[in-house]
């Protein structure tokens, strides 16, 4: 089993951005050591409690305070973008970090309306367009536009021999039928949509083309999990994720509350179901119990690497959740 990490450089309740990013390197840094196989950071915008709001900056930070670990996106939202700029990007990203660059695309409008217009600097870009734009951003990146593409005079450089690893990000089996039609690389959110898992997981296999790329069909399946010493540990540490997650679904506060306060917060019965709902989505328990979970699970997705999301209020819980991990399976 081969583990990796999504972080998405949350912000605790009296903490700031500063001490979000600068734990974001930390704990890739510390991951590396503990033998995880990627990190990758998100794109999030227009929320509080959430400092990673670009990935590319990030990607470049984390990269040169590391030394092997793979380093990459989940990911560039890419209709709101120019393939060629994020071509651009991740080619200066690979000449600076060869062969250890990943770069994860998704569908993700970024946010509201009013969000991604703003992303977009007002233009109306149709998410219809993505098919065609996950086309053109492979064009650039391997240099393999067709004479009849508009921008077949246009490279994308620095000129390298790439040793990019491109990812398609899903939660449907359409955005798996794409990515196996553009023969890229899958990784299914579970820690989105648990539920059409399977099917997504069997559609992106059953129909993987390959492509200049990438030869036969690769996965990862993203998790939130919290991992402690004992059930207790893990539950209490949960909460907060728990209450985050809540709020980061209703657009509320994002910052994540410390454990006292989420034991204090009193939840409507919509909102207890909601959370209840939402374990669907999560792994909580020992490091037996966890290891347990995500065997079952790799059983049942037929996939032999877990990206692990942990959202919890204090660092050094989240330290050592991921080392428990680690020491589970690694």
């Amino acid at each position: 089993m081969k583990l990796s990490v999504l972080d998405q450089s949350v912000i605790s309740n009296a903490q700031n951005a500063n001490i979000a990013l600068q734990n974001t390197v930390r704990l890739a840094k510390i991951t590396e050591e503990l033998g995880y196989t990627r990190f990758w950071v998100a794109e999030h915008h227009n929320s509080n409690g959430i400092a990673g709001t670009s990935p590319e900056v990030l990607i470049s930070s984390i990269a040169s305070h590391t030394n092997k670990i793979r380093v990459g996106s989940g990911g560039v939202l890419l209709p709101q973008y120019s393939p060629f700029k994020v071509a651009e990007n991740f080619k200066v990203l690979d000449a600076l970090y060869p062969n250890r660059i990943d770069l994860g695309i998704g569908r993700s409008p970024g946010g509201s309306s009013s969000t991604r217009l703003a992303l977009t600097d007002g233009l109306r870009k149709s998410m219809n367009e993505f098919p065609r734009q996950v086309t053109d951003l492979q064009g650039f990146i391997y240099d393999q536009l067709p004479d009849s593409h508009p921008y077949h005079d246009v490279i994308a450089y620095p000129s390298v021999e790439t040793k990019l690893q491109l990812w398609l990000l899903g939660v449907t089996h359409r955005g798996a039928r794409l990515a196996a039609e553009k023969g890229t690389a899958f990784t299914y959110g579970h820690f989105i949509n648990p539920i059409n898992g399977k099917r997504t997981m069997e559609t992106y296999r059953n129909n993987f083309q390959p492509s200049r790329s990438l030869a036969k069909p690769k996965t990862i399946v993203c998790i939130f999990v919290v991992c402690a010493p004992t059930q207790e540990q893990a539950e209490e540490m949960a909460l907060s994720q728990d209450l985050w997650l809540l709020a980061v679904e209703k657009g509320r506060d994002t910052q994540i509350p410390s454990k006292r306060e989420s034991k204090s917060i009193s939840l409507s019965k919509e909102d207890q179901a909601k959370v209840i709902e939402n374990r669907n989505r999560m792994v909580i328990g020992t490091p037996e119990k966890v290891r347990e979970e995500l065997l079952r699970l790799s059983e049942f997705y037929q996939t032999d690497e877990f990206m692990i999301l942990t959202n919890v209020y204090d660092f050094q819980d989240k330290i050592q959740s991921y080392s428990l991990l680690a020491e589970a399976f690694l």
